[in-house]
This record gives structure tokens, sequence and C-alpha cells, in this order.
């Protein structure tokens, strides 16, 4: 298969040919750049981004170390969380399954039911609190849009929860 590369002036954009296709190769996206201020005064207007057609571009997210140190704080909460939750509810399964071991009484039947009665809870408990967490986390970090979505959700399930239980 042939492949060649082919650059042409600065000026115009640069022309990959594979195989049979040409690609056009260049840049569509161009940012406007200004200089930065002095110390003490505000700038107006932000610089902005403009797509080639002079469209407005989605400004570029913040990743300030603070900002960065908030996410991966964040992010580790939630792992934290899904770990403990993922433990505690295989130690109440394992230790309903050591009580099997035990001779067969009332007490150990009810004990054994409780524990795996437990640690399902704890299974069905550990998302929705997640949720709440990257949604508090994702409120922190400014992210209103997904923090609102995570509270709709939490609504619809309490909602959904609340109906089951009037049934």
């Amino acid at each position: 298969m042939a492949e060649s590369a082919e650059m042409t002036s600065a000026a115009a954009p640069a022309v990959v040919t594979v195989g049979a296709a040409p690609v056009e190769l260049t840049n569509a996206v161009r940012v406007e750049m200004t200089s930065a201020t002095p110390a003490g005064l505000t700038q107006e207007t932000p610089p902005r981004q403009q797509a080639v057609s002079g469209a407005p571009v989605a400004p570029l997210r913040d990743d300030t170390p603070a900002h960065v140190k908030r996410a991966e704080a964040g992010e580790r909460w939630i792992s934290r969380l899904l770990r403990t939750g993922a433990m505690c509810s295989g130690a109440l399964f394992l230790s309903s399954l050591v009580l099997e071991s035990l001779p067969e009484s009332e007490s150990v039947h009810v004990a054994i039911d409780v524990l795996r009665k437990g640690a399902a809870s704890a299974l069905l408990v550990t998302p929705v609190v997640r949720l709440v967490v990257a949604g508090t986390t994702l409120g922190i970090r400014g992210e209103w849009r997904y923090a609102v979505y995570a509270a709709g959700v939490l609504g619809l399930l309490a909602l959904a929860v609340g109906a089951g239980f009037h049934a």
C-alpha cells in the first residue's frame, strides 16, 4: 500500500495521502490570545475562543492545582465509599455463612437472616450514598448541571421508594 506525505507552504494546510484518500490536515479552531493584564487591573472581557466561522466556542476548563486537588479528593472519597460498602456487605454475608456451621436453633436462623438482609441492604445503599457524595463534590467544584442531575436522580429514587411503601 503506497503512503505518501506532502507538505505545502506554511499558509496552506498540509495534505496527507493515505492509500488513495487524501486527507487535509487543518486546525479549524482559532484562539485569540490577549496579553497578560498588569497586577491590580481587571480585564473587562475574558479572552474568547472563536471557530473559523466566527461563532464562539465553549471556554476551556480551569485546571488550576487547587481545582485538580479538589477533583482528586472527591474521587478518593467515592473510591473509599464504594470499597467500604463492598467490604461491609461481604463481611456481613461471610459471617452469616459462618453462623450456618453452628447447631440449628431459632436464634441462629434469626441472626443469619438479619446478617443477610444487612448485607443486601449495604449493597443497595452504597450506590445511593455514592450518588450523594458525587453530587456534593460536583456542586463544590462548580459543576452545577451535574449536581442538579444527581439531585434529580435522588429525588426520583425517593419518589419511587415512597410510592412503593404506600402500595
